[in-house]
């Protein structure tokens, strides 16, 4: 299901409309975090500070006026913090305006050329790692300032240097950027009514407001933000150095700020997607128009002694979150910044350096982020994350991603080298070979040498785990097959690629699944259960399946004419879903439902899960029919037995699986972005109660738990939670295990040792579920992708 909209948004204000409301107070919250961040920026790259507010501003206006992502703000480029002070160091600061302006007319043609995709195949972990290598040159360059001192040129400069300028401190620096850090850290944790309150004001304003009025009052003699008139800003010259080093310059501040910007968009979708129902989302980004707007921000900003402007993830999540509806938030902020640029000078020369050090310092730590990490890891590419980072620290972002690629580029052949090809006899005689990867050229040497080894008069099973075969492989296999057979052997082909290599495979299945009825289980139904059925823009329905796959030549039927009365798109889609179920799957499903028609169902497992409809039971847990004693509602609640307007509905399920089916395990099985943990954390009273409303009051025990000092938070593979939404969907699971145990029939089930339960969490973005495991302070989800592994405890 979709998140609802908060009940507690507050009424739009007298003489505005709502929308106006929402963009201006969204405006306010997005500048309070963008001006000191700006100067920040400024500050790191040894620009003149005003250049950061012009790129503010520039990128506030310009690029949320023509960029295609509503709700992104565009600002000082966090990314290209390094190369930019690189070029100042090199050719000056009117060249590097030049340099900018150049960059943004090359952005404007890859937007015209609609490259803006093609940015998108780098791999995260390369982009990540640059990210990443920039935060720790940018913390490295910005705590020499912490402890009083000057930043070196580069990086390792940086670390040599350390030592002496922590023999040579400086108090007053040092206390102003701990007092900063201290206060950035603790503001979103202040607690009760007024913290809460409190909170409202930005941590990073609070942090640089507090230690300028500390460094104010206690008269401190430090370097301070020094704006000069507008009068002698510096604007662009013509650039002046070797060509070759201008070009690649330009192409570096091109290729960068467009991958940060991009990236940032679809951040920005995801975030937008996961937080609001459809009523309240602006239109999907257009990352085309989206790059046109940056280059159109970074020819104003460069023309106008601005720093190279970039999408920023935090300054749009801060816009999404403080509930923009559309460009008007980002356009309005970029107003503010030139009002404060204006009237605000006298202030803003208040500020220590150290405390604007001390805030970039902590924003190019977040930048190696832990969960970034966990994800690169996961996925086998932990590599290429730290070469790139190593790469960018000690060389710079051009030369570190240029080697990140490489580093990818070579993984990946590395990976469809690796295939593993094993081959093993089995007690009944059968040799079992086993292809693990992809089937290329390179792998046919094992290949045959594997094949070789089994007699020729035996049976063999070939099980293909793989998604590629080259058509080096496919001869070898197939000349295999057919010497094979021709010598009386027989074989049975599995996995991916079967289809295509055997030619008796259809009559073998038959046989197989004659097999498997007459064992009494049902895996022959298994393979048609993970399908793809997704709705193109035209309302008709495309299918990928197995049974597609094995007969690509066959004519696609005609799509049915709904009856009179049910015309209309829903209709048609249901329909065809029939018509595909009718001709593709029932042949193959038909037997073993008469069998579950004759013997009646027994499943092993009452599975409780959420309404939402991106949960596909069958999909997640591999199941066929008769496995799944399945109960779907709004939330996965389980009613506590005798609560006030208790729904029988879920307690008569129970009691049935349990007491009837006599089910083996229940699971309880929660999910991310789950729209009813949104509307039940968005929550408030007196509000008018509704049949949602009234059903979701079985939810508050559970933000309850999680709000309770007694109870340890949920993890995710050893992480917490990303946001309150996440840890809610994770807290309400174990807490609806606990109603579970307070069911009569299901305390006596437990009683005997004759019932499990399971807690599980599906996150729908990534694909991935989880186990609850409970642990000795805490439940703890740990990814379940072992074959065969034993139950875990609920």
């Amino acid at each position: 299901m979709t998140a609802t909209p908060s009940p507690t948004s507050p009424p739009p204000t007298k003489g505005l409309p709502a929308g106006l409301q929402a963009d201006l107070s969204a405006s306010v919250a997005v500048f309070l975090i963008a001006l000191p961040l700006s100067l920040g920026i400024a500050l790191a790259t040894g620009a003149p500070l005003q250049a950061g507010l012009v790129a503010a501003a520039a990128g506030g206006i310009v690029a949320a006026r023509l960029g295609g992502t509503p709700l992104q703000v565009s600002g000082p480029a966090t990314g290209l913090t390094v190369v930019t002070a690189e070029l100042i160091q090199h050719y000056g600061w009117r060249t590097t305006c030049a340099i900018t302006v150049l960059a943004g007319v090359c952005q404007l043609g890859l937007a015209a050329l609609r490259t803006a995709r093609s940015a998108l195949m780098v791999s995260p972990a390369i982009v990540h790692g640059m990210l990443a290598g920039v935060g720790v040159t940018i913390a490295l360059a910005q705590l020499h300032i912490v402890l009083g001192g000057t930043p070196q040129s580069s990086a390792l400069a940086n670390v040599i240097g350390l030592p002496d300028q922590l023999a040579d401190l400086h108090p007053a620096a040092l206390g102003v950027s701990v007092l900063t850090l201290a206060v950035l850290l603790c503001w979103p944790r202040l607690p009760g009514r007024t913290g809460r309150n409190l909170r409202k004001v930005p941590a990073a304003l609070a942090a640089v407001a507090v230690a300028t009025a500390c460094a104010a009052l206690a008269g401190l003699t430090l370097p301070r933000v020094d704006l000069p008139s507008w009068r002698s800003h510096a604007l662009p010259e013509l650039p002046e150095g070797p060509v070759l080093g201008i070009i690649a310059a330009v192409l570096t501040i091109t290729l960068v700020g467009s991958v940060e910007s991009l990236l940032s968009a679809v951040a920005t979708d995801k975030l937008i997607a996961t937080q609001r129902g459809r009523e309240g989302r602006p239109a999907r980004a257009d990352l085309n128009r989206e790059l046109r707007g940056q280059g159109a921000a970074n020819i104003v900003s460069g023309a106008l002694g601005g720093l190279p402007v970039a999408g920023g993830a935090v300054r749009s999540m801060a816009n999404v979150k403080a509930g923009a509806v559309s460009r008007r938030s980002v356009m309005l902020h970029g107003l503010w910044i030139l009002l404060a640029a204006g009237l605000l000078v006298p202030a803003l020369d208040l500020i220590p350096l150290a405390s604007l050090a001390a805030l970039v310092m902590a924003v190019g730590v977040q930048m190696v982020s832990a969960t970034h990490l966990r994800t690169v890891t996961r996925h086998g590419e932990i590599l290429v994350y730290a070469t790139t980072i190593v790469a960018v620290v000690l060389g710079g972002v051009l030369e570190g991603v240029a080697i990140g690629i490489a580093m990818a580029v070579a993984l990946a052949l590395h990976r469809l080298a690796r295939t593993r090809i094993t081959v093993e006899q089995l007690d009944s005689g059968v040799h079992r070979v086993w292809a693990r990867g992809q089937l290329t050229f390179l792998a046919v040497p094992r290949l045959s040498r594997v094949l070789s080894q089994i007699p020729h008069h035996g049976h063999a099973v070939i099980e293909l785990d793989g998604s590629f075969m080259d058509h080096a492989a496919y001869e070898t296999l197939q000349d295999w097959q057919d010497s094979h057979l021709a010598h009386g052997g027989s074989l049975e082909v599995t996995g991916r690629s079967g289809a295509r290599i055997a030619e008796a495979e259809q009559a073998q299945r038959a046989e197989r699944a004659e097999r498997a009825t007459q064992r009494g289980d049902h895996q022959c139904c298994r393979p048609w259960t993970p399908w793809q059925n997704h709705c193109d823009h035209r309302g008709t329905v495309t299918r990928t399946d197995r049974t597609a796959e094995e007969s690509p030549a066959a004519p696609p039927a005609p799509a049915p004419t709904p009856p009179a009365g049910l015309r209309g798109r829903g209709a048609g889609q249901l329909a065809n879903g029939i018509s595909a179920f009718q001709r593709d799957t029932a042949p193959h499903v038909r037997e073993e439902l008469a069998r579950l028609a004759r013997e009646g169902q027994r499943p092993s497992q009452l599975f409780l899960t959420c309404a939402d409809s991106r949960l596909v039971t069958s999909m997640i847990t591999a199941s066929g029919p008769g496995d799944l004693f399945t109960v779907r509602n709004v939330g996965n609640l389980v009613p506590l037995p005798g609560a006030e307007s208790t729904d029988d509905s879920v307690a008569a399920a129970i009691e049935y699986a349990v007491d009837v089916l006599q089910v083996d395990s229940i699971t309880v099985c929660g999910h991310s972005g789950c729209g009813a943990m949104q509307a039940l954390l968005n929550s408030a009273p007196g509000v008018p109660m509704t049949p949602l409303r009234r059903w979701l009051r079985h939810g508050l025990p559970s933000l309850e738990r999680m709000a309770s000092r007694h109870h340890a938070w949920a993890r995710i593979s050893g992480r917490l939670p990303a946001d309150a939404v996440e840890q809610l969907c994770l807290t309400n699971v174990v807490q609806q295990l606990e109603h579970l145990r307070a069911h009569e029939s299901v305390a006596r089930r437990l009683a005997e040792g004759t019932l499990e339960l399971h807690g599980m969490y599906f996150h729908v973005g990534e694909a991935q579920a989880y186990l609850l495991s409970e642990g000795e302070d805490f439940f703890d989800c740990r990814v379940f992708d072992t074959v065969g592994a034993g139950a875990v405890r609920g």
